[in-house]
């Protein structure tokens, strides 16, 4: 088991590019189920997560193969029809594979899905639009299975949008009989990603990015040649740690129009964000002034970045609130948080946060994907040395997050725990 040690204290600057986008990957891998023939995705990042489903896409009888941030998949071959739960538990993204098996073959056979601690993530409504497509669905010992010898178009409501759901029926109606309706559907920006590359392959979906989209079913579809969209977390991330180090960092292929909420609370913190060509510039602020957040679906302030603020925000000049909308369990960070010296208590969804001068390095734990990443932002502010243990969590969602930060010149590593 590996651990990170960082020695705080370091303005980091410099130029980082961001990787690929985990939660934009994850469904176009999935997508390449819905026609045989070699798909090709580039950009794709070197992650834990990644190697699980592709994984899976073999267990399944695609044929894959990877050089450096390119993945070539055959799927000719796909017969098998069941996801199972050695690898369905570390990864609740695999359930994705449910609308493409049931799309193509008639028939899905996935176990519940497992992932970061950090709520609960029903997938109710994923089931409940297959249903209203035609499916039949059952569960049993810990699997959900679905069969149906032709999907057929429906209007499916979600009574609150979701990013999986919205992605799993999508791609399961590409291939339906007629049109499917998608209303109060996510609209994040890895919707976007896949519906483009969805058309790509031929399908026909239209309004991807707002709360209605629309699929017309088509006979089938083509392989995919498709690059995938730079990760808007990982560029947040990067963004954070320039301003909570008071630094200067270019993040390259940072995607700005992805970021406005995230750009918006940095400037309101007194950081300097400046868009070009290349990116996101971000210079971080003498001093940080304290903010009220409340995370919200695209394109409000993303659950995914609040940890990574919590931990800037315990060095502001001043009381932040921090309002969590999205997962009920998400402040799993605030213990390891106070264990570095911050002063933060929670009061039912709302974290307050109390500025201290000087965060103290300690020995912390990670506790999920995004909580692993603020506890690394406050180590690199924190006097002295910080050790984060339990990273397999960030290696999840961050490629080579520590060569990047020594890189901007950070003073991490990454060592070995016998």
């Amino acid at each position: 088991m590996n651990k990170i040690v960082i020695r705080g204290g370091n303005k980091l600057s410099g130029r980082v590019q961001v990787s690929g986008a985990k939660n934009s990957a994850l469904p176009l891998l999935c997508a390449t189920l819905l026609a045989g023939g070699e798909h090709r995705l580039s950009n794709v990042p070197q992650l834990r997560d990644i190697k699980t489903v592709l994984q899976l896409l073999e267990i399944l009888g695609a044929k894959v193969e990877s050089d450096g941030d390119t993945v070539a998949i055959n799927a000719d071959k796909v017969a098998s029809v069941e996801a199972p739960y050695d690898l369905v538990k570390t990864m609740r993204a695999s359930v994705l594979v449910l609308g493409p098996l049931v799309a193509r073959l008639g028939h899905a056979r996935v176990s519940l899905p497992g992932g970061c601690a950090i709520g609960a993530r029903p997938i109710d409504l994923h089931l409940k639009g297959l249903a209203a497509m035609g499916a039949e669905i059952s569960l049993d010992h810990g699997y959900v299975e679905a069969r149906a010898e032709k999907l057929h178009g429906a209007t499916i409501y979600f009574d609150t949008p979701t990013v999986g759901g919205t992605e799993n029926l999508m791609m399961a109606a590409t291939l339906a009989e007629g049109t499917t309706v998608l209303e109060n559907a996510a609209c994040e920006p890895e919707i976007v990603d896949l519906a483009t590359a969805l058309n790509a392959m031929g399908a026909k979906v239209s309004g991807a990015g707002t709360d209605t989209v629309t699929i017309e079913g088509v006979e089938a579809l083509q392989p995919m040649d498709y690059r995938v969209m730079a990760d808007r977390i990982e560029a947040g991330t990067f963004m954070v740690a320039a301003a909570i180090t008071a630094g200067d960092v270019l993040v390259s292929g940072a995607e700005a129009d992805c970021l406005e909420a995230v750009i918006s609370k940095l400037r309101e913190a007194g950081a300097e964000v400046e868009l070009d060509d290349d990116g996101v510039r971000v210079k971080g602020p003498d001093e940080i002034s304290p903010l009220q957040i409340k995370t919200s679906p695209h394109p409000g302030f993303p659950t995914d970045m609040q940890a990574q603020f919590m931990a800037m925000l315990t060095l502001a000049n001043g009381t932040s609130v921090i309002a969590e909308n999205v997962f009920e369990n998400r402040f799993m960070h605030v213990c390891e948080l106070q264990r570095l010296g911050s002063n933060i208590r929670i009061d039912g969804k709302q974290a307050i946060v109390e500025g201290v001068d000087q965060l103290l390095g300690a020995p912390v734990m990670a506790t999920d994907l995004r909580a692993s990443a603020s506890l690394v932002l406050a180590g690199l502010a924190a006097d002295n040395t910080t050790e984060v243990s339990r990273i397999y969590h960030l290696d999840r969602g961050y490629e080579r997050l520590e060569e990047k930060l020594l890189a901007l010149g950070a003073d991490i590593r990454r060592v070995q725990v016998d």
